[in-house]
Order: structure tokens, then sequence, then C-alpha cells
């Protein structure tokens, strides 16, 4: 689920964040491999449970990066309960991982310049004139 936080005063917007859940779960995968709900977990206790995203928004981005080859699945053990369905990165997964993080901080420099949180960028490579 994805907490708005701005109803507790906080300043939040998760629509920044819904755009980028693939690139999330790829930064949970770069740790370890790592089943659907411990990804979840993850994501809730980095953030100190202001950000939680709906398992069916998680589950739709586990089947798009298997899909695009960004990540794999495989069926781990039995040894505590039932089966799991597990999830690597793979070695496009981790190109991907660095591009969008890549294109994440040029999006945010130029924000923060407009929005007067920091000088604007030296490199206008990118622009959009």
């Amino acid at each position: 689920m994805i907490q708005d936080s701005a109803a507790s005063g906080d300043a939040f917007a998760a629509d920044l964040l819904r755009g980028h859940t693939d690139t999330i779960v790829l930064g949970v995968l770069r740790e370890h491999d790592s089943y659907g709900f411990e990804i979840y977990k993850h994501i809730r206790d980095a953030t100190g449970g202001g950000y939680e995203i709906k398992e069916a928004t998680l589950y739709a981005s586990y089947r798009r990066l298997v899909r695009d080859g960004l990540a794999e699945a495989y069926w781990g053990d039995e040894s505590q309960g039932g089966r799991r369905k597990y999830y690597r990165i793979t070695d496009a997964g981790r190109a991907a991982f660095r591009q969008n993080v890549a294109s994440w901080v040029a999006t945010r420099t130029i924000i923060d310049s407009l929005l007067g949180s920091q000088p604007a960028p030296a490199n206008t490579k990118g622009s959009l004139r």
C-alpha cells in the first residue's frame, strides 16, 4: 500500500515514486536474491514505513522485469514452509538500474535548480529545448 504522508503534514508525493517501482525493485535485488514479500518488507523498512507499495503493483513489476530480461525468477526450496518464487537481477538489470539512477540524478538536479534548491547544472546535455 502506498501511504501518502501529506495527510500527516509531511511533504511527500507518492506519485513521484510510482514510476520508479521497477528501479526500486532492481535496487533491492542488487543486494541479494529475494522473494516477493521480502522485497515488499525491505522497501517498507528502508523508508521507516513511510512508503509501502501495493502487492499488486509489486507483482506487476516482477512480471515486467522478468519479461524484459532485467530479472530472473526461480523457485526456492521448501525448507521454510511453502515454495517461494525468488527473483535475481540479471546483468541487463544491473545496467538498467545504473541508467535509471543516472537519469533520476540528472532529473533531480534540474528540478532542484528550477526550484531554487541548488545552482543550475553546468552541463546542459539532454536539454529539453
